[in-house]
């Protein structure tokens, strides 16, 4: 008889990156995380299995959005949580490995297990780390590359049995069991061992975020997710195949990395509701602001201010893939949209869900859209909307999650102490750093 458990939907939402961090600012009585310590706690009553929390490296003057520093976001509402994950948005262009190393693994220790790591090379915010501008993104993921693998050898640099009980109860360390690592690359030189105890979850789960070619193939090599843009179920089949291919091939486990998308949901208590819902969604947008915003999808070097917003887009218009330095994955979705047909309007209002998934219906069609993807084996991890507003909280709650739920698509509770318990992720193998010279 098979002990495996079965396969299930795990869930996400974010924590902090609104507007409303501004006007928290304003008030002196209240801190900018008070809404997010709300939201967490409302996630973690309904058992969503972790917050997430996105970065931005530069100030934003048309989106406006308040993102704070995510790894010390997260450490404060550890905090205030017990059970819930916590994933921090943190690239590896801008830090070094050994801080990454001892940032993470300590908030790991502060959250007793619950810490993960979504893993960027960012594709803004050079002008604040000069000189040099940023690296083309072969150069940043092949600085990540090296990267993960310092920070996985410093994580793994503590033997099992390095840290112990003495007999008045006090810890003791062996310390010929923590091994340096010897690290001399092409981007870094690590000595270490790392100066932290062994972690709880041995390492924070690592996410990778990025669909360019070179993105996929560092998700491929080491994420244990990957999250991406995948706006509808043939680039979700298609990305899915084309990645585990890979991972296989590199001989990882079967089933990694997971897939995790986010949602865009519309919810009305009726269809009819659902489809007003999104009709003035579409009447409010700002068609004018909208051009930049279809040019930042096409990667920011196209001028759109003079094409009628019923027009096609010309090819002369469309950018060479090669020669886009950022986010490549979502300039690929948004030329594909052009040479499909689609016009400008319509680019636009794509252009408002930034290349994510997007569905509108009841909670129940809601669900049907997920469990389609999740059946098909696309879908591991889902996030899902705003807890932070009542009514967006009861759809969710008591309707996609209740929902998906009663269809055993997604666990009842919490199945372990730790994120990587929750997540069904074992730990990974310890890469032996090398031997003391």
């Amino acid at each position: 008889m098979s002990t495996e458990q079965p396969r299930t939907l795990r869930t996400v939402t974010g924590a902090g990156g609104t507007s409303e961090t501004y006007d928290l600012a304003l008030d002196p009585r209240r801190s900018t995380l008070d809404r997010a310590v709300r939201v967490a706690r409302l996630a973690e009553a309904a058992r969503i299995d972790a917050l997430f929390t996105a970065d931005l490296l530069r100030f934003d003057a048309q989106g406006g959005i308040g993102t704070q520093e995510p790894l010390v976001f997260v450490s404060a509402l550890s905090q205030v949580t017990s059970r819930i994950g916590l994933i921090a948005t943190v690239s590896s262009t801008f830090h070094h490995p050994f801080n990454l190393a001892r940032m993470f693994g300590t908030l790991d220790h502060v959250s007793k297990g619950r810490a993960a790591w979504n893993l960027v090379t960012s594709a803004v915010g050079e002008e604040n780390f000069g000189p040099g501008g940023l690296p083309d993104p072969e150069e940043r993921y092949a600085r990540a590359a090296e990267c993960l693998d310092v920070v996985n050898a410093l994580w793994d640099g503590w033997e099992p049995d390095a840290l112990g009980t003495g007999p008045d109860g006090r810890a003791v360390l062996r310390r010929d069991r923590v091994r340096p690592v010897h690290h001399r690359g092409r981007f870094f030189e690590v000595a270490g061992p790392l100066n932290i105890p062994p972690l709880p979850q041995g390492r924070p789960v690592q996410l990778q975020a990025g669909q360019s070619a070179a993105g996929r193939a560092l998700g491929a090599r080491y994420a244990e997710i990957v999250f991406t843009s995948l706006p509808t179920l043939e680039t979700a089949v298609e990305f899915t195949r084309a990645i585990r291919a890979e991972a296989r091939r590199l001989g990882r486990p079967e089933g990694l990395p997971l897939v995790f998308s986010s949602l865009h949901a519309t919810y009305g208590a009726t269809e009819a509701e659902a489809r007003r819902a999104v009709r003035e969604r579409r009447e409010a947008i700002d068609f004018e602001r909208g051009r930049a915003q279809v040019a930042d999808m096409l990667g920011g070097g196209v001028d759109l201010s003079g094409l009628p917003l019923d027009a096609r887009l010309p090819e002369s218009l469309l950018p060479d893939l090669a020669s886009v330095n950022g986010r490549r994955g979502r300039v690929e979705i948004f030329a594909g949209y052009a040479r499909a047909g689609r016009t400008l309007r319509e680019l636009v209002v794509a252009a408002q869900d930034t290349g994510h998934w997007a569905e509108a219906g009841t909670p129940e069609q809601i669900a049907d859209a997920v469990e389609e993807r999740f059946r098909a084996g696309v879908l591991d991890v889902v996030s899902l909307g705003d807890l932070g507003d009542p009514r967006q909280h009861d759809f969710i709650v008591d309707g996609v999650l209740h929902e998906l739920r009663r269809r055993g698509i997604v666990a009842p509770d919490y199945t372990g102490t730790t994120l990587r318990e929750n997540l069904g992720l074992p730990r990974p193998a310890r890469v032996a750093p090398p031997a003391r010279d």
